[in-house]
């Protein structure tokens, strides 16, 4: 009897740190129609607790959030071993240069200003990442 595998794609871990419930629950919303769970925290360290505990295969990450900031669990992802190849997009309504530059160099994947990208486009980077990592 053959055993039909699952696609990769849709095995995907996916953590969305965002402080804002409304919002995250637009983007889960929009990740469930394309057959991609994501489990949602409130906090930088609920967020990083989290992503410590289920380790992640993508993190969308806000940067302004109660209790630790968006750039703080950045460092702290890219600073630990086992999580250090997490992929991470910030999603965050901070769109000056420095804030661009300085999420870059701490090791984010993608920049993204919510202001500038609908969710749809959101889903689609993530799912490209998402297949790009399974080809590896």
């Amino acid at each position: 009897m053959a055993v039909q595998k699952k696609n990769k794609k849709f095995e995907s871990k996916i953590i969305l740190v965002e402080d804002d419930k409304m919002l995250a629950d637009m983007y889960i919303t929009k990740f469930s129609k394309e057959g991609l769970e994501v489990m949602r925290a409130d906090d930088g360290e609920k967020g990083l607790a989290m992503i410590k505990e289920k380790k992640p295969d993508l993190v969308l990450l806000d940067i302004i959030m109660p209790k630790l900031d968006g750039f703080a669990v950045l460092r702290e992802i890219k600073n630990d071993k086992e999580l250090a190849d997490t992929h991470v997009l910030l999603l965050t309504n901070l769109g000056q240069s420095e804030d661009v530059d300085k999420g870059k160099k701490l090791g984010a994947d993608d920049y993204f200003i919510k202001a500038n990208h609908t969710p749809a486009e959101i889903v689609e980077k993530v799912k490209y990442i998402l297949t790009k990592k399974i080809q590896k």
